[in-house]
Order: C-alpha cells, then structure tokens, then sequence
C-alpha cells in the first residue's frame, strides 16, 4: 500500500519561488501530453478525403464517436465543445490507465479532479452569467423563494465537489481496495508456505492472478466509465446552464 493514502510523491524541486514541488502526478500529465501528441501526429499523417489508412479510420471513428456523443447530449449548436469533451476523454482515461503500468493513476490526486471539475465550474457560470446576466445569475439564488437561499448556494458550491469526488472517490477507492487484497494475499502466501525468494526477488503464488483481475477492473473499466460519466455530466451541466436561463 505504498504511497496510497500519502498523495503523490515529489519528484523534485523547482528552485524558483521558493522552490516549487513537481509531483508524479504533474510528471505523468507531461508524459501524457507527450504521448497523446505523438498519437495525434502518427494518427492524423497525410490524410486523405477517403480514407484507406487503419490510422485514419481509427482517428475518424473516435472524432465521429465524440462529436456524435456531444450532439446526442447537447444538441448540434454544441458541437464547438467535441474538442473540449474528447480533452477530458483522453486525459482521464489514460489519466487512469497508467496504473497498469506500475505509475500512479492521475485521477486518484484530487486535485486533478477537482481542478477539471473547476474549469466546467467556470464553464457553467460563464453560460449563466451570459445568458441571464449579472442580476439574473444572482436572481437564481433566491428563486422561486428567498428562503431557498442557502440551498441554492449549497447547490452551487456542491456541482464541483460532487464531480470531483466521484471520479476521485471510485479511482482511489478502487486502488486501495487492490492494495489491500494484494498485501492480504501475500500474508496468506506465507501462510499456505506459497512464498518464495530467489535471491532478492520474492514470489507469493496467490498474488499472480487476483490482483491482476481487479487491476483490470478498477484500472480499465471502472477508469474509462469515470472518464465516460465526468464528460457527460460535464456537457450536461454547460449546456443545462445555458437553456435554464
């Protein structure tokens, strides 16, 4: 259970500022960036009106799969934000999916979460505020009566948090889950004499297959239906702002 319930390491220090601390969780943003634009430059190579690449295919089945999703939840006049919605696909996905390489997953860091769900936070109010206005926008607090006030304030603070703990909460609840069931397998190893050493190389029989099937759970379902559900509420959340007002 190393480093689960600690939050991310520091890699190191930036000697700036008095010293600026650059987590894992930063370094595995960088190297996604990195990687997400080598795919998009391999994908997007040379294309061609009708495609016969498999690269090309691919990179138009996930631009068709996005733009339709935002069209299906937001309606046509949305289809601007298909960038937008695919950013937070790609990133919280693969944000998750590095867990299966030993790196520790992105959107098990709250502040990653609740840094995305802050920018559609933004997002939301900027549609109220342009489609309502100022006095409108403070209007909302206090319909359809002032007593609502602090309800509707609760409301509005809680449209974050919620997005933020949801994604958080399952991704760093399904690591610890898998940390536990791993380090009670080794014990159980032990137990039933299953555990052996190499030199320095220890092998516990009952951790070659288990853990492995949560990983895939927890890792690459329950991280691609997180990534699935923050976009979609996201775009529910913008667009639901924009026709409230």
């Amino acid at each position: 259970m190393d480093g689960i319930g600690q939050g991310p390491k520091v890699v190191f220090t930036l000697p700036i500022f008095g010293g600026i601390d650059i987590t894992e969780t930063i370094v595995i943003g960088w190297l996604i960036i990195v990687a997400v634009l080598l795919v998009c430059r391999f994908l997007t190579r040379n294309l061609e009106k009708v495609p016969t690449k498999k690269r090309q295919i691919v990179a138009e089945m996930f631009v068709g799969f996005v733009n339709n999703m935002v069209e299906t939840t937001m309606g046509k006049k949305w289809k601007h934000y298909a960038p937008y919605i695919a950013t937070i696909l790609v990133y919280a996905v693969l944000g998750a999916l590095v867990s299966l390489l030993g790196l520790r997953s992105m959107t098990a860091d709250f502040n990653v979460t609740l840094t995305w769900a802050m920018m559609t936070f933004v997002l939301i109010t900027y549609y109220k505020l342009k489609h309502g206005g100022v006095g409108g926008y403070l209007k909302s607090f206090v319909s359809p009566i002032p007593v609502m006030l602090p309800l509707n304030l609760l409301s509005e603070i809680a449209t974050p948090l919620s997005m933020a703990f949801r994604m958080f909460g399952n991704i760093s609840g399904g690591a610890v889950i898998t940390a536990l069931v791993y380090s009670a397998l080794a014990a159980l190893s032990k137990l039933c004499h299953l555990a052996f050493e190499f030199g320095g190389f220890g092998l516990n029989v009952m951790q070659l297959f288990i853990p492995a099937v949560l990983s895939v759970y927890f890792d690459l379902f329950s991280g691609c239906i997180q990534a699935y559900i923050f976009a979609t509420l996201t775009m529910v959340y913008v667009s639901s702002a924009a026709e409230d007002q």
